[in-house]
C-alpha cells in the first residue's frame, strides 16, 4: 500500500496536535511515510512541533518528521498540503471581533466585517502556500480549511483557477454529528444528506439513514424545541457555542422545510448577537485564555518530560474529515462529501461562478459536484447578497480598492448602513496596516 507525505501548513496552530493524533488513529486507511510542519512563526511552531515529535516517536517511529520555516524544505516531496493558517493570529482576531462591536455591529471571526477583515489577511497567505506547492510539489493536492473559507475559495477560483486546491469546512460535520445523536444514530457517517449554500451559510434539504429512511421529521421536532442541542450531552460545550446551537431553533423557524447551518444566526439575528456580546471580552479572548493556554502548556509539559503522557492533548475528531478527503483522492474511494466548489449549474437558478458548498463525489481527479436543482427565492436572495460581498472583497484585494471594500461591508446583511460600514472600514484599515494591501 502506498504511503504518503504530508505537510501541515500552520504547524504552530493549537489545532495541529489534534490533527497529528487523528492522523495516527487513521494510519491503516491513510498510511504516512513523512509529516512536515511549516509555519512562518518559528518559536510558536517549535513549541508544538517538539511535543508532536515525541508523540510520533512513541506511536509511529517509522514516520519521518521535521518542522521548518523554509518553504522549499516544507513543500518538496509532499502528496498533500493540509493548510490551516491564521494570518495575524489571535490578537488580530480579537480586533476583528471588537472593532465592529464598537459601532454596534456584530463581531465574528468569519461573518460580517470581522470575517471580511480576516479574509483580506488570509487571501495573500493562502495564495503564497498554493505557489509553494505548485513550485516544489506540482502533483500535490492542497486541502485548505483556513478561514474564512468562502472568501479564500473565491480568491483561489479567481487567481488560481487550475490549482489543485480543495476548500473545506468542518462546521456542517459538527452539526451533522448532532443530527445523528438526535436521530439516535452512532455516527453521522450512517447518514446521507443533501445540502446547498455557501460556506457558513447553508441548508440541509434531505437527511436519510443508510436504509433510506427520512430522518428529517425527528430532527425537525427536536430542533423546533431545543435547537441542535441533543438531549444527552456529549462533551461539555462552551457557553458561546451552546447559545449558537440553541439559537438554531429560531433560524429554523424562517424555513421549517429545511435544516439550517448555525452560522445563519449572525445574518438573520444580528441584533440578538450584538445584544448578547461583551464588547470587552469576545470569543478570541475565550480562546486565548483557554484553548491557547491549555495546548501550549500541555506541549511544554510533554517536551520537558520527554513522554506524551505528561500532557493532555485532545484528538481533533472534526479533522477526520480531512483524512476522509485525502483518502478519497489517494485511493479513489468516490466518497460523498460536502465541499466548496464553483457552482457551474449544480444549483440551477444561481450564479454559475459562485463558490457554493454542496455534496460532491470525490475521487483521484478531485470533486464531482452533485446537482442540487432549483432553490427557493428566500435562500437564493440571501445567497446572492452574500456571494456579492465575497466577490467584492476579493476584487478589493486584487484592485487595492477602498471603494469595493466599503461596498462589500455595506452589502453585508450584518451592517445597517453605508455610513456605519465606512466608519468600521476606516478602523479596520488602521488595525490591519501590516497585513492588508494599501487601499486607494
Amino acid at each position: 500500500m502506498k504511503k504518503f507525505s504530508v505537510v501541515i501548513a500552520g504547524g504552530g496552530s493549537t489545532f495541529t496536535p489534534g490533527i497529528i493524533l487523528m492522523l495516527l488513529e487513521n494510519l491503516k486507511r491513510f498510511p504516512l511515510r513523512a509529516i512536515k510542519f511549516y509555519d512562518n512563526d518559528a518559536q510558536r511552531q517549535e513549541t508544538i512541533a517538539k511535543a508532536c515529535e515525541i508523540v510520533l516517536t512513541e506511536k509511529a517511529p517509522d514516520i519521518e518528521f521535521c518542522y521548518t520555516t523554509d518553504p522549499k524544505t516544507a513543500f518538496t516531496d509532499v502528496d498533500f498540503v493540509m493548510a490551516h493558517i491564521r494570518v495575524g493570529k489571535y490578537p488580530m482576531r480579537e480586533k476583528d471581533e471588537k472593532i465592529p462591536l464598537r459601532h454596534g455591529v456584530l463581531g465574528q471571526e468569519t461573518c460580517g466585517p470581522g470575517g471580511i477583515a480576516y479574509g483580506m489577511r488570509s487571501i495573500g497567505g493562502v495564495l503564497e502556500l498554493v505557489e509553494y506547492m505548485e513550485k516544489y510539489s506540482p502533483d500535490a493536492w492542497m486541502l485548505n480549511y483556513s478561514n474564512p473559507a468562502a472568501i479564500v475559495a473565491e480568491a483561489t477560483r479567481r487567481l488560481k483557477p487550475n490549482s489543485k486546491i480543495l476548500n473545506i469546512c468542518d462546521m456542517p460535520i459538527g452539526i451533522e454529528s448532532r443530527m445523528a445523536q438526535i436521530a439516535g444514530l452512532k455516527s453521522r457517517k450512517e447518514m446521507k444528506v443533501r445540502y446547498y449554500g455557501l460556506n457558513h451559510f447553508g441548508w440541509w434539504t434531505q437527511v436519510e439513514d443508510s436504509q433510506g429512511n427520512d430522518l428529517l421529521p425527528v430532527i425537525r421536532k427536536h430542533v423546533a424545541e431545543h435547537g441542535y442541542i441533543p438531549k444527552v450531552e456529549g462533551e461539555p460545550v462552551e457557553a458561546s457555542w451552546n447559545d449558537t446551537f440553541g439559537k438554531a431553533k429560531d433560524v429554523w423557524a424562517l424555513d421549517p422545510e429545511t435544516m439550517p447551518n448555525t452560522y445563519l444566526k449572525y445574518y438573520l439575528f444580528p441584533d440578538y448577537v450584538v445584544e448578547h456580546s461583551n464588547p470587552d471580552h469576545t470569543r478570541a479572548n475565550e480562546v486565548m485564555e483557554h484553548r491557547e493556554k491549555n495546548v501550549f502548556s500541555a506541549c511544554r509539559a510533554i517536551t520537558q518530560a520527554g513522554k506524551s503522557s505528561a500532557g493532555h492533548l485532545e484528538i481533533d475528531e472534526h479533522a477526520s474529515y480531512i483524512v476522509d478527503l485525502a483518502t478519497a483522492i489517494a485511493f479513489n474511494t468516490q466518497e460523498r462529501m460536502l465541499l466548496i466548489v464553483p457552482n457551474n449549474g449544480a444549483i440551477i437558478n444561481f450564479d454559475p461562478e459562485a463558490m457554493v458548498e454542496i455534496p460532491c463525489i470525490v475521487g483521484s481527479n478531485g470533486p464531482e459536484p452533485l446537482v442540487m436543482g432549483k432553490i427557493p427565492l428566500f435562500q437564493k436572495g440571501m445567497m446572492g447578497q452574500q456571494v456579492a460581498v465575497e466577490k467584492l472583497v476579493v476584487e478589493a484585494w486584487i484592485e487595492k480598492s477602498y471603494l469595493k471594500l466599503w461596498q462589500a461591508i455595506t452589502m453585508s446583511k450584518t451592517v445597517p448602513s453605508a455610513s456605519v460600514a465606512k466608519a468600521i472600514l476606516d478602523d479596520l484599515i488602521e488595525a490591519n496596516k501590516e497585513y492588508w494591501p494599501e487601499l486607494k
